[in-house]
């Protein structure tokens, strides 16, 4: 398995490299030269995988679809010590729960609870495998590895709380200067580990990513610090998620006969992404809906086909403040995709129209419509007064409190119901999270889990920076020494 550059460079490097390297030297993100195509009787094998062998067993069958410079055995330990119950909470890593009333005798709609890891969301599912496999990668080849990350909320913990401690790992990751709920902030502010760096940017969301793309585009600094990436745009982090739209598909349906549908809270369009990566695979998805909130880059372009970034004093601080993103990164991937792998189009879109015009429109072009036909995408928003009726309908209905982004999810999830087709929502993050927002829609504390008692008083450590890419250059230089 080799893979390819969105934008068309000529080198042709497998998992390992990409693994380390995150974005392709010409900006463009990684994915595999074609993608594994899996028959009915591959898929029933891989269901009876799930059902004898559990989690770790499926997820090592599917990333060894896409990694072959890695060897069997040591993939296979790699997946049993990142997904065991210890970690994850339950036996089942993933179990779907049935947003389903007494009176019903077949759900229509489930979440997949993808949020019990060491942080509380989604993000865990990925990156604690990424850091065994930087570990275990960097110890190979007898390197280190300097970590930029940016996070609107969960991935800088989920990141930070995998690579604590790791051997040949520093982590420096960069934030919205006050844009996070206060139980994320403390989550990562309050790690005094010596190999993790805060450093909180004085703008929003897309200004931290705008810098770690920047740092990663500068090839000579980025092979002198030896610059590595943890956000999605690094294909081993989708990667990993795609396991999870497996292991949901196994528990909705008795047979490969049947379709799931999936909802997705997404900002940055990796999770949903991931889900993409699946349905090419020939996992029987029939519709992939991405749910918004107030910043709706992605449901506008799904809904008319023009994608249009939003400026800082644009993109709203919302309830739902993980897709608090305006420019969506990996939907480079998709759209690379969806122009039938069309490079120099796509270099075109991304790599020079976007960042000149700060829009791209494929409405008149006869592909835009396959966004629907043939790869199944539909769309909707939510905004914060949907999210506070939806918490109270789950609560008052299925005695379930859900987080903000997954109350996103499910409202755009019930404007999307089909009777014969399963809808199954991703769970973003634990409620906890956003205690806030909780409190206003039910009037109560949601459930705090013991180890994060307090964690709000505890100590911090977090360098606060303007949004400069020079600024946080120096800073990576200055702890490298």
């Amino acid at each position: 398995m080799r893979y390819l550059s969105t934008r068309g460079h000529a080198d042709r490097p497998k998992f390992c490299d990409i693994l380390l390297e995150g974005l392709a030297p010409d900006g463009g993100l990684y994915l595999p030269e074609s993608y594994p195509q899996l028959d009915a009787a591959a898929l029933t094998r891989l269901r009876q995988v799930w059902q004898s062998q559990g989690y770790a067993a499926l997820a090592f069958e599917v990333l060894s679809l896409y990694i072959d410079d890695i060897p069997p055995s040591d993939l296979q330990d790699l997946c049993r010590k990142t997904y065991t119950p210890e970690v994850f909470g339950t036996p089942e890593i993933v179990p779907l729960k049935p947003l389903q009333a007494a009176e019903q005798a077949q759900p229509k709609m489930y979440l997949e609870a993808l949020s019990n890891g060491p942080t509380l969301a989604f993000k865990d599912m990925a990156m604690q495998l990424l850091g065994n496999l930087f570990e275990y990668e960097l110890a190979r080849r007898g390197e280190t590895l300097n970590i930029l990350g940016a996070t609107s909320g969960d991935t800088g913990s989920a990141a930070e709380y995998a690579m604590r401690g790791k051997k040949g790992v520093r982590v420096f990751m960069t934030s919205p200067n006050g844009r996070m709920s206060p139980f994320q902030q403390a989550q990562m502010f309050s790690l005094l580990d010596e190999n993790i760096h805060n450093i909180a940017i004085e703008g929003v969301f897309d200004d931290c990513q705008d810098i770690v793309k920047a740092v990663s585009n500068d090839l000579e600094f980025k092979r002198k610090y030896k610059i590595g990436t943890v956000n999605s745009i690094n294909w081993a982090r989708l990667l990993a998620q795609v396991v999870y739209y497996f292991a949901g598909y196994f528990q909705a349906t008795y047979s490969n006969d049947q379709k799931v549908s999936f909802t997705v809270p997404s900002g940055n369009f990796g999770n949903v992404c991931a889900g993409h990566v699946a349905r090419m695979m020939g996992l029987p998805i029939d519709r992939l809906v991405v749910a918004t909130n107030e910043n709706d880059v992605l449901d506008e372009f799904f809904r008319t086909g023009v994608y249009r970034v939003r400026g800082t004093a644009d993109t709203h601080e919302t309830s739902s403040p993980s897709m608090d993103i305006s420019k969506a990164s990996n939907f480079e991937r998709f759209v690379f995709d969806l122009l039938g792998r069309d490079s120099a189009k796509t270099k075109a879109i991304f790599g020079t129209g976007l960042s000149q015009q700060g829009f791209f429109d494929l409405s008149g072009d006869a592909c835009f419509a396959q966004a629907a036909t043939v790869y199944g995408f539909d769309s909707g928003r939510s905004i914060h007064n949907d999210r506070i009726k939806t918490i109270q309908q789950v609560f008052e209905c299925y005695g379930m409190v859900i987080d903000t982004h997954t109350a996103d999810g499910v409202k755009v999830a019930q404007e999307h119901l089909h009777k014969q087709v399963p809808m199954i929502v991703l769970e973003t993050a634990l409620p906890i999270k956003f205690a806030a927002t909780i409190v206003q829609a039910l009037g109560r504390q949601p459930e705090r889990p013991p180890q994060f008692e307090g964690i709000e008083a505890l100590p911090k450590r977090v360098q606060v920076m303007k949004a400069d890419a020079d600024l946080v250059k120096a800073y990576i230089v200055q702890h490298c020494d």
